[in-house]
């Protein structure tokens, strides 16, 4: 058994698997799982592209901190975020502060594999998607590399394998999850 003492922050580039191995994380764990982009389509009523059309990707940035901070200051949990919540200083400074920022790390081959058939990620509505999918992944790597934990993805991991993986990293924690 273990208990959880502070929320679990899954960060990476879309495709990373921080929806899937986050659900299955929390329940590993028997805690709620949370998604950001979720909490956040359920707070302005509207879908992540409709935001990012009708009010830009400021506007959505915006919204993502204040959905973040509220998550954060919730019961402990598995919290998975969009690709760019990361970014924002201000958002890894809330969650050093109050939770654990664990990096789902994927090579780029393995991600453009996973969305390359999605129409739900307005960032990659460009000409050549590959493109834009490989300058964001070398854009934001270096900031990814920030966080607390890193745990690398392989195609040949199952979501239950790198859940597992994940637990094992937290175990290393013991300000985050402690076993009792």
């Amino acid at each position: 058994m273990t208990r959880l003492k502070k929320t679990v922050v899954l960060v990476g580039m879309m495709g990373a698997g921080k929806t899937a191995v986050g659900t299955q994380l929390a329940k590993l764990l028997g805690v709620p799982f949370l998604d950001s982009d979720d909490e956040i389509v359920k707070a302005a009523n509207r879908s992540i592209p409709e935001i990012f059309e009708r009010d830009g990707e400021a506007f959505f940035r915006d919204k993502e901190s204040q959905v973040l901070g509220r998550l954060l200051r919730g019961t402990p949990c598995v919290l998975s975020t969009g690709g760019g919540a990361f970014l924002a200083e201000a958002n890894r400074a809330m969650i050093a502060g109050q939770g654990v920022s664990v990096w789902l790390r994927a090579d780029l081959d393995l991600l453009w594999q996973r969305v390359r058939h999605k129409q739900t990620r307005p960032l990659l509505r460009t000409a050549n998607p590959r493109e834009t999918l490989r300058v964001l992944h070398e854009a934001r790597t270096p900031i990814y590399a920030e966080a607390d934990l890193t745990v690398d993805s392989a195609p040949e991991f199952s979501i239950d394998a790198m859940a597992q993986r994940v637990r094992e990293a937290l175990l290393t924690r013991p300000d985050v999850l402690e076993r009792i």
